[in-house]
């Protein structure tokens, strides 16, 4: 049976690592609150994006020779895959960056027969395949926290060269898209070769100082910079509320522990003062 000065001690760390769980749960919120602020401030800019990409690429001619308006749009049988992984650079987030590892492991077995490389941003994706047997063609870290559009910007743009080149044949990102505080929403999604989205039901009439197709090949890099920018800050958000769920949870299981060992605690206390008690008791009835 452990003494109560063992006992003590372990109840004094249970209160410290509670202390600590408290104050990240802190943080993360206040960090949540601005990532989900920027989020919802970046969504109607996307859509607005998409609409206007649509109405450009329907008033832009067809391309004479039936290949496309631009190699962005250019669909190729897909034999050289680019894969972008899009985890967090600190733990502590629950299964935040387990389940966009596997989720990345299973999307390789599934190509296995095609050959796919890999861009890792973030330091916890980057630790566990640089350990494994791929091929990562580039690596980003320290921008997870808060990533910035010229973060964006820079793996776009290296995803756009290496499309364009024909190096790959599609570009796939794996990320966290943030739903609510306790809900993240694993996502796959396809950003090249692009798809050029369907003209909703209001149309728009736009007078265009350059040709439909000189804008359409404007328009279509920067639509690329914007979803990835928007798949950063999603997943930025979606790790603030993973890591703030966890340390509440963290906290509230610490809670339950010293209550136990608090209860424990006054048990062998109790136990020890019987003993004391039954000692000094038989002491006096053998003087007698």
């Amino acid at each position: 049976m452990p003494s109560l000065i063992d006992i003590r001690r372990r109840i004094r760390s249970v209160k410290n690592t509670q202390q600590i769980t408290k104050a990240m749960k802190m943080v993360s919120a206040a960090k949540l609150r601005r990532a989900q602020d920027r989020v919802l401030s970046a969504r109607p800019y996307a859509r607005m994006m998409e609409a206007m990409l649509a109405d450009v690429a329907a008033a832009a001619p067809q391309n004479p020779e039936g290949g496309p308006l631009h190699p962005l749009l250019d669909q190729r049988e897909e034999k050289r895959i680019q894969l972008v992984l899009v985890t967090a650079d600190r733990g502590l987030a629950g299964s935040f960056n387990a389940n966009l590892i596997k989720a990345a492991q299973r999307f390789l077995e599934e190509h296995a027969g095609q050959p796919v490389e890999m861009i890792l941003v973030g330091r916890k994706g980057r630790d566990f395949f640089r350990k494994r047997n791929v091929t990562v063609t580039a690596e980003w870290t320290g921008i997870a926290n808060k990533p910035t559009y010229a973060d964006a910007q820079a793996v776009a743009g290296r995803l756009i060269q290496r499309f364009a080149a024909a190096e790959v044949d599609a570009v796939y990102l794996i990320y966290n898209e943030f739903k609510s505080v306790v809900a993240q929403k694993l996502t796959v999604s396809r950003i090249l070769p692009m798809a050029v989205p369907e003209r909703s039901g209001e149309t728009r009439e736009y007078l265009m100082e350059q040709p439909p197709e000189q804008l359409l090949g404007a328009l279509l890099p920067r639509y690329v910079e914007v979803a990835v920018y928007q798949a950063l800050i999603e997943s930025t958000a979606a790790e603030q509320a993973a890591r703030m769920t966890a340390m509440d949870a963290a906290s509230t299981n610490a809670g339950e522990v010293i209550e136990k060992l608090t209860l424990y605690m006054n048990r062998v206390r109790q136990a020890s003062i019987t003993k004391e008690i039954i000692e000094v008791v038989s002491g006096a009835a053998a003087l007698e």
